[in-house]
């Protein structure tokens, strides 16, 4: 009996791994780096490969007794790491703050001397930047990826990416930890923000995007304007149960591979060379020690021959939270063996030591270590690692980035935020306001760069932005007082943010002193939402926004001054008790330095708002929906004597935004009345600029399956574009659709196209086509 489990176990992987090897590579191999990365592992001894397996954090190789004069490194802390223990790759900020340029440079140059020479291999240092270079004074701050997504414009996340690439580069900076496309489907998660929204073909259209912008068109050569990626947090890591950051799910594996691998799927197929993993586990299984996931869909299933990165200290997690490892050189054994490459430990090089040891037990194979090595120095040559011109004399390099910081870039930050803040409300047309209009501008993010940057912003908690920028850029209040001159706006928060650790703490003192500077005012501009937090910090207990903001609107109503609400921050809070009682309402969430300028440009029509909610805005806390639900869960009362009623019940639904004018849709067509799963559908749609502004208009295409052997989704989102029209004029906006888009996973695990009815939906139109038989793959 052990024997044909044996016998038909080996078959499997054997029939496996020559599907895989049928697969195209995901990633052309380059002969020349294929022969070098061959070649340097060949002289490698077996301390030189668990080296390059480990990463630590700058902290552990810095001089703490030198901070106050600026960062240095400890010699004999950086002697041991890099000379003792051969650490492969450095990661995070110096002294937890970003840093100069020329900080930056002159550190990652002198890490990459000590590192040749010890064994000739450069070091590959790794930071987070998530809207920009956003641990480097000075650099371009864009608006945070929720943003981004609410744009529905593909050139944005391209353009932020490539100027995040530029000016990290300007630092010798190799390697960033983004994009995130984690699909953002719970609110109450504390990363909401970093995602693209909560639908998988937005995060994979964006995403997309973002590593082409960061990598630039070749991933076999990434020059000195453009940087790698790690796309993460492989996989359903935005969706824990409880809400709670670094918390399980409990995903089905259909779900998984029909939702959730999908933006992987087409970053991984389109040049991504690094991935990070899910902190988390799923189903009970940690992703750090999923063997199914990381090599069998990843690698083997891809034929991807990039680089497996752990997130902060998550092996060792596998033993201290997860316990499905008895120490740490068996959970090595288990992350390793299950696909990771490299270890983010990130303070011990304990690592090193005891993953030799699990070599030499017999836990870990050698070919898995040489697997690992291999697409780490493959990894180190793709990006140039190898030529010291990509990191010897600094001073020279740093003369190749002229436009670090520029006018230009800055103008860009503007005007995507402009793109991606979303005009909600507009209730008697009160927007926009008049130039003359006096203005109240209230709220603990009224005056606030912490505020609209969020997390990943200078520190790790963005908590410092204020007083590290200055006067460099312009808070909402700062915005209106140069748009509609400083006599015509007052400030009185009435709430404000306690400063220190803990970002929910607020202090209402001086709420009836904004009560009482309403009675100058034609109009207030409310800024409520939430301060600046990051990953589990940004864990909280309840999704209303806070007592002090909703009671601060309550008591600003009572004037009888008009209210625009202004919102401001990472995720969706609850509101449904103050936004009856505003005119207006605009969810900025974060949009960054230029993102107050942004917001004064729009309230004053100076530009036109066209951003849509790239997530379901929650009415209630106990309802939190996602605009691609199951077709079952929005019924209303079943006939008979049981009072069932499930209707669905939002704030706003995703795709929700408003405009200074009107667009009209029209003639909603496709090239065929009948298809199967070879065709392409060319779907087409005239749109009508039909109001009196000049104005751009989101255009989102929608798909539902009528009929399905599983229950089908109420719609899906299958493509977007985004164009410019003065008033009166008409353009065909025209997508391409290939129909296995169309297909979801069935319950054998298999692709499924099914024969039956189509809807097409955009804007008001509506289409039907037929499908005329079923197919399925793998």
């Amino acid at each position: 009996m052990k024997r044909k489990l044996v016998l038909t176990m080996l078959a499997l992987q054997v029939g496996f791994c020559a599907w895989a090897q049928s697969v195209r590579p995901a990633i052309k191999p380059d002969a020349n780096i294929e022969k070098q990365v061959k070649e340097q592992l060949s002289k490698m001894s077996l301390d030189d490969k668990v080296g390059q397996m480990c990463e630590i954090t700058i902290d552990a190789i810095t001089d703490f007794s030198k901070a106050k004069t600026g960062f240095a490194l400890s010699p004999v802390q950086t002697d041991t790491v890099l000379g003792k223990y051969r650490v492969g790759s450095i990661l995070n900020v110096p002294l937890s703050v970003a840093q100069t340029p020329k900080v930056w440079r002159t550190l990652i140059s002198e890490l990459n001397r000590k590192s040749m020479a010890v064994n000739g291999i450069p070091q590959v240092y790794g930071v987070d930047q998530i809207h920009g270079a956003t641990y480097t004074m000075g650099a371009t701050f864009f608006p945070q990826p929720i943003v981004q997504a609410a744009s529905f414009n593909k050139n944005i996340p391209f353009r932020v990416a490539e100027v995040s690439a530029y000016e990290s580069r300007a630092c010798l900076i190799p390697w960033v930890y983004a994009p995130v496309m984690d699909l953002g489907r719970n609110p109450n998660w504390p990363r909401m923000w970093e995602s693209f929204g909560e639908d998988d073909y937005v995060n994979s259209v964006m995403a997309v995007q973002a590593v082409k912008g960061y990598q630039g068109p070749d991933p076999n050569h990434i020059d000195m304007n453009h940087v790698a990626v790690s796309i993460k947090h492989f996989m359903a890591y935005g969706v824990p149960v409880t809400g709670k950051d670094r918390t399980p799910s409990m995903i089905t594996e259909r779900e998984l591979k029909e939702r959730y691998f999908e933006p992987f799927k087409h970053c991984v197929e389109n040049g991504a060379l690094t991935l990070m993993v899910n902190s988390a586990s799923n189903n009970g299984v940690p992703f750090h020690a999923n063997k199914k996931m990381l090599t069998d869909w990843l690698k083997d299933g891809l034929n991807w021959d990039g680089m497996i990165v752990t997130d902060w200290a998550d092996i060792n997690n596998l033993y201290t939270r997860e316990h499905v490892a008895a120490d740490k050189k068996h959970a090595i054994a288990m992350a390793i063996n299950a696909g990771i490459d490299m270890s983010m430990d990130p303070y011990s090089v304990d690592f090193c030591t005891l993953l030799k040891q699990a070599v030499n037990e017999g836990l870990v194979p050698m070919s898995r270590i040489d697997d690992a090595v291999s697409r780490i120095l493959r990894f180190k040559y793709r990006v140039g690692l190898f030529d010291k011109k990509t990191w010897d004399k600094p001073e020279r390099i740093a003369k190749n980035y002229p436009e670090f910081a520029s006018s230009k870039f800055a103008a860009e930050a503007t005007r995507f935020a402009e793109e991606g803040e979303v005009l909600l409300k507009n209730e008697d047309g009160i927007l926009p306001l008049k130039k003359d209009t006096r203005i109240l501008v209230a709220g603990p993010n009224a005056n606030t760069l912490r505020g609209l940057n969020g997390g990943w912003s200078y520190t790790w908690q963005g908590d410092k932005t204020d007083q590290l920028v200055g006067d460099k850029y312009n808070s909402i209040y700062k915005a209106l007082a140069n748009k509609f001159g400083a006599a015509n706006v007052t400030l009185a928060e009435g709430v404000r943010y306690k400063a220190g650790s803990d970002w929910e703490a607020e202090d209402a003192s001086d709420l009836e002193k904004a009560v009482a500077a309403a009675g100058n005012s034609d109009v207030i501009v409310a800024c409520v939402g939430e301060n600046s937090y990051c990953e589990t910090p940004g864990n909280f207990n309840s999704l209303m926004l806070s007592e002090n903001q909703r009671h601060l609107v309550k008591a600003l109503a009572k004037t009888g001054k008009p209210i625009v609400l202004v919102l401001n921050g990472g995720r969706p809070r609850i509101i449904n008790d103050i936004v009856p009682l505003s005119k207006a309402v605009v969810d900025v969430m974060l949009p960054g330095n230029y993102g107050g300028d942004a917001l004064a440009n729009l309230l004053a029509g100076d530009c036109n708002f066209s951003g849509k909610l790239p997530f379901t805005y929650p009415r209630t806390t106990s309802s939190l929906h996602t605009y691609d639900y199951k077709v079952s869960e929005n019924q209303s009362t079943m006939a008979g004597n049981y009072n069932y009623d499930a209707k669905m019940d939002v704030q706003w639904p995703f795709g929700a935004g408003l405009s200074y004018t009107t667009f009209k849709y029209s003639n909603l067509r496709v090239n065929k009345t009948s298809f199967d799963v070879n065709d392409e559908l060319t779907v087409s749609v005239d749109v009508t600029n039909s109001g009196q502004k000049a104005g751009k208009e989101a255009v989102l295409l929608y798909f539902s399956d009528v009929v399905a052997s599983l229950v089908p989704d109420n719609r899906n989102m299958c493509g977007f574009d985004k164009i410019d029209l003065q008033p009166g004029e008409t353009k065909t906006v025209t997508l391409k659709v290939p129909a296995r888009s169309l297909a979801f996973v069935n319950s054998d695990m298999k692709w499924a196209l099914e024969e039956g009815e189509f809807l097409f939906h955009c804007g008001n139109q509506q289409v039907k086509l037929n499908c005329t038989k079923t197919a399925t793959w793998e």
